[in-house]
């Protein structure tokens, strides 16, 4: 586990696509070019991700800040420069697979 001042988790926060609800999750991410990136091993399998491909608005709490943002899949094919990037930095905890980028308004 990283220290206090600097985190290797946040929360992330989506509105369920059936539900409505809110659903919050604590996620690994890592930072890059002022953004930050989180990763879905379960691909679109994942509820998470099924919530922001419908809706992505998110909330995300890093320390004690919370932001209101947007979420978005990182199309490896479209942008393998970006992808590329964030999966060295990622490649630290050894994880494959779809990488989703949080934007803070």
């Amino acid at each position: 586990m990283g220290s206090h001042a600097n985190p290797q988790f946040l929360y992330l926060t989506t509105k369920g696509w059936k539900t409505g609800k809110q659903h919050r999750i604590e996620i690994w991410f890592v930072q890059y070019n002022k953004r930050y990136y989180i990763m879905s091993e379960l691909l679109e399998r994942a509820h998470w991700v099924q919530n922001i491909i419908h809706d992505p608005r998110v909330l995300f709490t890093l320390k004690h800040d919370t932001y209101e943002g947007t979420a978005r899949i990182v199309d490896k094919v479209k942008e393998p420069q970006l992808a590329a990037e964030v999966s060295k930095i990622m490649t630290t905890k050894e994880l494959d697979g779809l990488i989703v980028e949080l934007k803070h308004n």
